[in-house]
């Protein structure tokens, strides 16, 4: 130990940094625990500069390691890693500046937490618990609100302020449990079956206002999240803030950011319930206003047509014209019938022109014959037919002529 300062022979600041290096040197090599604040690496560098921060106190101390150090590492570090480092305290004299050399770093603590938790994560996606098909729908309105969450916690009062103040007559059933350390698990899950058996509850509320991996580590857990996966009720899961994500966000039916997000997703705003039943009496009152409107102006069309104005104009036209029908039937009936009297006394005197009388009326005659048996008399057309002897009639146009065949000749 070199002789003390004293205001006669004070120390130079070479000589302090020297002294403190050799202080600093004789702790040797430590094991140091803590979470990475910090990770500048470039692989141009040889060497990198990490910041390792106590996990209780905003207490922190620089690292420096190889850069090959952190290149063998199976996975890159990054902020927020909690790690295990062996190194040995060294100060820069030159520079005054206190750091630790570490040959070795280990991730344990959050990082091991957090691969778990992913662990269990992919195994219950695998199963299909993550599934949308299988959350329930929250109620539009409950009647009763089951809230698990911390004696006294902020989350209780977040929830039921906003609740209560979104719409005042919502009840709840609140049931406190612890909401880190060993007991949460068993107790919360008591709880969620305590109020998933009561018909009155129409929906669950799981709250608590973030904290570390470590303190939300047991909303993370499979016994909670198949507790909630088999309920009946629909469970909101309301675990610390936006940046914590436990399982259980991902089992729940609904995920909500904050307490407060969770009474607003669950309970509807009065006031903007209200709204919409003003904004839907106003829209029924004017879709009501506009068809009496336009049923005013239709019977108003209505009373303005002629017809409205006498009644027997449609009777008088129709009438008319059905008059004129008749009358125009009429004359295509007599026209019709004068056609056809003409037709038929034309075919009256063709007939007579071409009837036996007139032939007769000519000067000819027609000879009948009286057979011997008595029979009907016949027209002689064959000289057969009047053999000599034959008893003849011969017809002419004012009567006929009783004779008798003389004789018959062929026609030459």
């Amino acid at each position: 130990m070199s002789e003390k300062s004293t205001p006669e022979s004070p120390w130079s600041v070479a000589k302090v940094n020297e002294n403190v290096k050799k202080w600093i040197e004789r702790l040797g090599w430590l094991w140091i625990e803590g979470q990475l604040t910090q990770v500048n690496m470039k692989p141009t560098w040889r060497f990198s500069y990490l910041t390792l921060r106590d996990t209780q106190q905003e207490v922190s101390v620089e690292l420096t390691a190889n850069t090959d150090l952190l290149r063998r590492m199976e996975t890159p570090l990054q902020d927020g890693d909690r790690v295990v480092v062996r190194g040995k305290p060294a100060f820069y004299a030159a520079r005054g500046k206190f750091s630790l050399w570490v040959t070795d770093i280990r991730r344990v603590g959050e990082g091991e937490l957090l691969a778990r938790i992913e662990g269990l994560r992919k195994q219950l996606a695998a199963e299909g618990l993550f599934d949308e098909s299988r959350k329930k729908p929250l109620p539009y309105l409950p009647r009763m609100i089951g809230l698990i969450t911390g004696r006294g916690s902020a989350a209780e009062r977040d929830v039921i302020s906003v609740a209560t103040g979104r719409w005042p007559g919502v009840q709840f059933q609140v049931i406190n449990t612890a909401v880190q350390g060993p007991n949460t698990v068993p107790e919360v899950v008591e709880a969620l079956r305590s109020l998933d058996a009561n018909p009155l509850v129409d929906v669950i509320i799981i709250a608590r206002g973030g904290g570390s991996v470590e303190d939300l580590l047991p909303f993370s857990e499979e016994a909670l999240q198949r507790a909630v996966a088999n309920a009946h009720t629909p469970v909101v899961s309301a675990i610390g803030h936006e940046p914590d994500n436990p399982v259980l966000d991902n089992v729940a039916d609904v995920r909500a950011a904050t307490p407060t997000d969770a009474a607003k997703r669950v309970v509807p705003d009065v006031v903007g319930e209200f709204a919409l039943i003003a904004e839907a009496r106003d829209r029924m009152a004017a879709a009501l206003r506009g068809w009496v409107e336009r049923e005013r102006t239709g019977l108003k069309n209505v009373r303005s047509r002629p017809v409205m104005a006498n009644p027997m104009t449609p009777i008088t036209l129709r009438r008319e014209e059905l008059g004129r029908a008749l009358d125009a039937i009429r004359r295509d009936i007599g026209r019709m019938v004068a056609n056809s009297s003409a037709e038929v006394s034309s075919l009256r005197a063709r007939v007579s022109a071409l009837g036996p009388a007139q032939t007769l009326a000519r000067g000819y005659a027609v000879v009948q014959v009286q057979p011997r048996d008595g029979s009907e008399a016949e027209v002689v057309t064959t000289i057969e037919q009047s053999p000599p002897g034959a008893q003849l009639r011969i017809r002419v146009a004012d009567g006929s002529i009783t004779a008798a065949s003389m004789a018959t000749q062929p026609a030459q």
